[in-house]
């Protein structure tokens, strides 16, 4: 999963960051709350973790900002505050969760699983782009009503794209999507997986876009 990290204590974002990328998840890190809303519609995050003390625009109004702009993602509140009228502002304030520093990391990345956990379970399972279709919880994809033959690398980069159809991938966030790859996979080898599901997916009425020097772009066919 992708995590956007708000927070400007150096050390806690290098140890934090250090700890939820070990779980093969992809995470950015800002230091102010100011260009949070934007990131979150630009990209297809699934979880918010912000920090209360911020320079600038502190945690609370930017997550007003973000609830404000119809954002949904999970987030969880990440402050050294403990006061009882803390968190019920914060939980009030549409966080889904709240952790208080100092914290363990071990907890930090389980409220984490479990945050993005029940989030996906809320929303569908269903996906769909043009005549192209995949059942998340079945692991399979359709055109129409005819199944395609994916193997499972294939499958894990299919489902990270249809989830953020439309925006464009970075091919190192790609290397991350599937647990099939050792890690250190090859660019020859993320691209040989590409082009055999680019040809799979293109008679639903889909493309996958390379995007020369940003990543791969899976839209509909024009």
């Amino acid at each position: 999963m992708r995590i956007l990290l708000v927070e400007d204590d150096d050390q806690l974002v290098e140890t934090t960051a250090r700890a939820l990328r070990s779980q093969g998840w992809v995470v950015d890190c800002t230091a102010r709350g100011e260009p949070v809303p934007r990131s979150l519609r630009e990209d297809a995050y699934d979880l918010l973790i912000l920090d209360i003390g911020l320079a600038g625009i502190d945690g609370f109004e930017t997550l007003r900002r973000v609830r404000a702009d119809g954002l949904a993602v999970p987030t969880l509140i990440l402050t050294a505050r403990d006061a009882v009228e803390d968190r019920v502002r914060g939980l009030e304030g549409g966080a889904d969760d709240y952790l208080v520093k100092p914290f363990a990391l071990t907890e930090l990345v389980a409220r984490a699983r479990a945050l993005v956990r029940r989030s996906q379970a809320r929303t569908s399972n269903q996906l769909q782009l043009a005549r192209l279709r995949i059942d998340q919880e079945a692991r399979r994809a359709y055109i129409e009503d005819e199944p395609l033959a994916l193997s499972a690398r294939e499958w894990d980069v299919l489902g990270f794209l249809m989830a953020r159809a439309g925006k464009v991938v970075p091919k190192e966030h790609i290397a991350l999507a599937s647990n099939a790859w050792d890690q250190g996979v090859s660019d020859n080898a993320i691209e040989v997986c590409l082009s055999r599901l680019r040809a799979k997916i293109e008679p639903g009425g889909v493309q996958l876009r390379t995007v020369r020097g940003l990543g791969y772009l899976l839209e509909e066919i024009g």
